[in-house]
């Protein structure tokens, strides 16, 4: 019978000093053999966290070794939340991985990310070496019209009064059960509205997999977004794309989140057997898009 392995590791950060990375290791078979195995990455989005949603409960389930972990200014990991700081995420995935590559060897093979953590994958896998070799990404509540962030901030209760008097806006929540406070200032939002999500257009590898899960009761990410990966991904070959739409389900699928676990290891269970075709995914049943 197979025994799972937790650790937590402490990354240390080469371009900020006295910060480290904060991660999970889960290890499927912790008597095995490192070097050469394959991984999955596990990213969390905005005020998230590596245990945030169904993150843990998918690390759990995953039949691989799989690393989550919290980016800067989340979380455990130090350092100042920013709302413009995508290119810094990117930056700590790159540190993630050599970490990963270096100490056990192991070859990134999956990335499953939600909402900023899927943008964050997206640009990874187009932009590095290590990324155009991964075979497969789950892109759960990803945003691809990244403008529109601006009209869900100008929604909010305060915004206007809040950038007037004090020059930023104060977004409240509540991350690993604790009340947290993060500065949305607007150079910030511009530098996020500003992030090129087009490059999945030409740039993405055209051997990578890729699942779009999005709930159709999202408020915070409009479903049609994934209705723009399917077009931008569907027509690659080998690689696939596959589109799984839910009901009821919002941004973070709350109420969902072992339906979302299942949904995701029936297709990387397909994945695996080399049986997926672009098109609509339904636990487990494919139809042409």
């Amino acid at each position: 019978m197979t025994s799972r392995k937790t650790t937590k590791h402490y990354i240390p950060h080469p371009d900020e000093r006295d910060i480290s990375i904060v991660g999970v290791l889960e290890q499927f078979a912790p008597n095995s053999p490192t070097e050469g195995r394959k991984i999955a990455l596990i990213l969390h989005g905005s005020m998230g966290h590596k245990d945030y949603l169904f993150q843990k409960r998918l690390a759990h389930h995953l039949p691989m070794d799989s690393f989550r972990f919290d980016f800067r200014g989340n979380h455990e990991t130090g350092g100042e939340f920013k709302q413009g700081r995508i290119r810094e995420d990117v930056v700590d995935l790159e540190v993630v991985v050599g970490y990963l590559k270096s100490k056990f060897g192991y070859k990134i093979d999956m990335l499953v990310g939600h909402s900023r953590g899927s943008v964050v994958a997206f640009h990874w896998i187009c932009k590095s070496e290590d990324g155009r070799r991964v075979s497969a990404m789950v892109n759960v509540s990803g945003r691809y019209r990244m403008q529109l962030i601006y009209e869900r901030f100008k929604s909010m209760k305060n915004w206007q009064s809040d950038i007037d008097t004090k020059g930023y806006f104060e977004w409240n929540v509540t991350v690993a059960r604790k009340p947290i406070t993060g500065r949305i200032y607007p150079d910030d939002l511009q530098d996020f509205m500003s992030w090129d999500t087009s490059i999945v257009w030409t740039q993405f590898p055209a051997q990578v997999d890729v699942l779009s899960l999005h709930g159709i009761h999202d408020q915070t990410v409009p479903v049609y977004d994934a209705l723009i990966y399917a077009r931008a991904l569907a027509d690659r070959s080998p690689g696939t794309h596959n589109l799984h739409l839910v009901e009821g389900a919002d941004h973070n699928f709350t109420g969902r989140h072992e339906e979302t676990v299942d949904v995701i290891l029936d297709w990387w269970k397909m994945q695996q057997c080399g049986q997926l075709k672009s098109g609509i995914w339904q636990t487990g049943v494919q139809g042409k898009l």
